[in-house]
């Protein structure tokens, strides 16, 4: 992928499909991703008037259901809804029937008698969005499962390299920290080798799955990467009373990403939210250096761009199905 068209013509209103959902990045091919990619720059086109609402999704239904804590991913899939015209139903687990113990299943049936168009989902537990998709007539959209997948924010990802590069064919990325429980970086990985990037792994042993990418345990190596991609630690996913590393300091210590670990030309990548001074030198998250903002503003069009393409499009495949208890 050496450039980023826009789609031509005019993004008219969407036209009977059959129903496709985002679960995974192993549902999309490279066209797909292509596509999509190209789809959002034709949004990001269209933000750029003083009148950013298009008619698109009008009268379509575009349900958020959050069972997790987010500002970014929650935020861009409510607005990207809305500057389409789509309605809007936004669902959070706190203060809902899931405090009296309602399950997942009858949380969705319940949603799903608003006959929405697409739900948008992030859950705790890996497999969540699938079983959505089986119980409901609704385009199902993975906002993240656990340490599972968290597809959309890959393609962000993606666009944003491309937008600063030029190019994702041959790009090296460095992912740094707590990759063993972040889906951010599974479906990264998964996302960058579909469009022909390489990926290295860096931190500590007992944070590095070595069956996703190359791995090396020392920071240095993120000298070779032209982006350096950090991740927090993921506390909340972590086993309860495990120590994976003997100290957030000593974390700092050898991992951090600083200016002097850094060479010039490098860009710098995090998904949010930020622990500056751990995983990443408050110098570094606000240097020329860092795409963290372009990664916010880049959310909102490929998020558009997403949902829009399950109305249009197709076909992506469903990833089997998990169950979840």
């Amino acid at each position: 992928m050496t450039e980023l068209h826009v789609v031509p013509g005019d993004l008219l209103p969407p036209q009977p499909t059959g129903r496709r959902h985002l679960l995974s990045i192993a549902d999309l091919t490279r066209d797909d991703v292509e596509r999509l990619l190209a789809t959002s720059r034709s949004f990001a086109l269209s933000q750029e008037r003083d009148n950013k609402k298009l008619p698109t999704l009008r009268g379509r239904l575009v349900v958020n259901m959050f069972f997790e804590s987010s500002t970014r991913t929650s935020s861009s899939f409510e607005l990207a809804a809305k500057r389409l015209s789509a309605d809007t139903l936004s669902f959070k687990a706190s203060g809902s029937s899931v405090d009296k113990g309602e399950s997942l299943k009858d949380t969705a049936l319940t949603l799903s008698a608003y006959e929405p168009d697409v739900i948008v989902i992030r859950h705790p537990q890996i497999g969540a969005p699938q079983l959505v998709a089986r119980a409901t007539d609704a385009h199902v959209v993975n906002a993240g499962d656990g340490k599972h997948q968290h597809p959309t924010q890959a393609l962000l990802d993606l666009y944003s390299i491309h937008s600063t590069l030029g190019r994702l064919e041959g790009v090296h990325v460095a992912i740094v920290g707590d990759v063993l429980h972040s889906r951010v970086a599974r479906s990264l990985v998964q996302a960058l080798r579909l469009v022909g990037a390489s990926v290295t792994l860096v931190g500590p042993p007992p944070l590095l799955p070595a069956e996703l990418a190359a791995t090396s345990y020392e920071i240095d190596s993120i000298a070779a990467a032209d982006v350096v991609y950090v991740l927090r630690m993921q506390r909340e996913r972590m086993d309860e009373g495990a120590n994976y590393v003997p100290s957030l300091r000593e974390y700092s210590a050898r991992w951090c990403v600083t200016p002097e670990r850094l060479r010039p030309g490098q860009k710098v990548m995090h998904p949010g939210p930020m622990n500056r001074g751990v995983e990443i030198d408050p110098r570094v998250a606000d240097s020329d250096a860092s795409l963290v903002v372009d990664q916010v503003r880049a959310g909102l069009i490929v998020r558009m761009a997403v949902l829009y393409d399950l109305l249009t499009t197709g076909p992506v495949l469903v990833e089997t199905a998990m169950e979840v208890a």
